[in-house]
């Protein structure tokens, strides 16, 4: 059976700088010495045991990933997290798609985030073309280079611009990779179509990025901290530009969840933190802790010693270490407490807001010794 399909060409695009925004990143940014507002005694409490857990996983050499939603970054705290990855005391981030388009349109043109409600209506929420270009573009080049989904962005954000094959490069590349790994010639063919059919020429793209300061994504990939994107088909803005290729992003994606689950294989005696991602975060954790379990057993170990902390705005006064509240409780019904309560090790639910939380937490960690740096 044949379905019909929408044609994206169709759409008539909007250049970007039209848009309104509401979120202006060299005003609305949060400094990484910012003040966290006041926390009660209980969150102190798992602040206090996070930093000591932090830093014995840092001193084991053990992970300490930190995987957020969008709204991190939206909200500004961009920089307070590149604070952390730059001291050493996270070695692993990780974002859904909105967060990784946030963050690019905030090196880019110094502002995001824009009226949902009031441009669906008029047609034109997501309709903005620089975002769909250059975001989609950034993906295909680096899946062709073998890049993942966050590096591909944060390669195009530091370096200001994608170096474009000829035509006759890739051709090259997908007859070679025909008698040798297939794989590499679908990528190349993937990025000739879109060199085809939006007559890119050859060469440096050049495309300046005055606020990249403000990138998390370029500041990652510049000191080499994995940064994976782990996005949704249809959840973004991306894919509504005819450029768009799913098949290029799945390979990007695909690549940074093999990273993902690679820094969980690692996570026995390190620390796990998840801000704000009530359905991202939970979801590639337990697959992957899945996966390194089952590689762990066969080596005779087993993951237990891991430290799990969800942070969110929701109040939660169930003690998750006694198990899953009754099925009747409203307890029962947040998803990522239930999914990450059967995730073994030990695990802290916080309700508190992200920045209260990220600065609380650097603030103490800046604290701890210089020797255990």
């Amino acid at each position: 059976m044949s379905f019909s399909q929408l044609d994206r060409h169709k759409i008539r695009f909007k250049s970007l700088g039209e848009r309104k925004d509401r979120v202006y990143i060299e005003k609305d940014y949060v400094p990484p010495t910012a003040c966290p507002g006041p926390s009660a005694r209980t969150d102190q409490a798992v602040i206090d045991e996070t930093v000591e857990r932090i830093v014995h996983a840092r001193e084991d050499g053990k992970s300490r990933m930190l995987a957020f939603g969008a709204h991190a970054i939206k909200n500004g705290l961009g920089l307070v997290l590149v604070k952390l990855i730059k001291d050493g005391w996270i070695t692993h981030l990780a974002t859904n798609g909105g967060g990784i388009i946030h963050d690019w349109e905030f090196a880019f043109q110094g502002r995001s985030s824009e009226n949902v409600r009031e441009n669906v209506a008029r047609g034109e929420f997501g309709i903005w073309h620089e975002t769909g270009f250059y975001v989609n573009l950034a993906i295909i080049v680096g899946a062709y280079e073998g890049r993942g989904y966050g590096e591909s962005i944060g390669a195009f954000v530091e370096h200001e611009g994608l170096d474009i094959p000829s035509e006759e490069a890739l051709r090259k590349r997908i007859a070679a990779s025909l008698n040798g790994e297939p794989r590499r010639s679908a990528s190349a063919a993937d990025l000739l179509h879109a060199i085809r059919t939006f007559d890119l020429e050859p060469g440096w793209l050049s495309v300046p990025h005055p606020f990249k300061e403000y990138g998390l994504q370029a500041a990652a990939y510049r000191l080499g901290v994995p940064f994976t994107g782990h996005p949704m088909i249809g959840h973004d803005i991306i894919y509504t530009h005819p450029l768009n290729n799913c098949a290029a992003i799945g390979r990007a994606a695909q690549r940074d969840f093999l990273a993902f689950a690679q820094g969980v294989a690692d996570i026995d005696g390190g620390v796990y933190l998840s801000l704000g991602s009530a359905v991202m975060s939970p979801m590639i954790f337990e697959k992957s802790l899945s996966m390194a379990q089952n590689v762990a057993i066969q080596e005779g170990r087993h993951i237990d010693g891991h430290f799990i902390v969800v942070v969110d705005l929701a109040e939660s006064t169930w003690d998750w270490q006694k198990g899953e509240p009754p099925w009747d409780s409203p307890e029962f019904y947040v998803r990522y407490n239930k999914t990450f309560s059967r995730m073994g090790g030990t695990m802290r639910y916080l309700a508190s807001d992200n920045r209260d939380f990220l600065l609380a937490l650097l603030r103490c960690l800046e604290r701890v010794p210089a020797l255990k740096k």
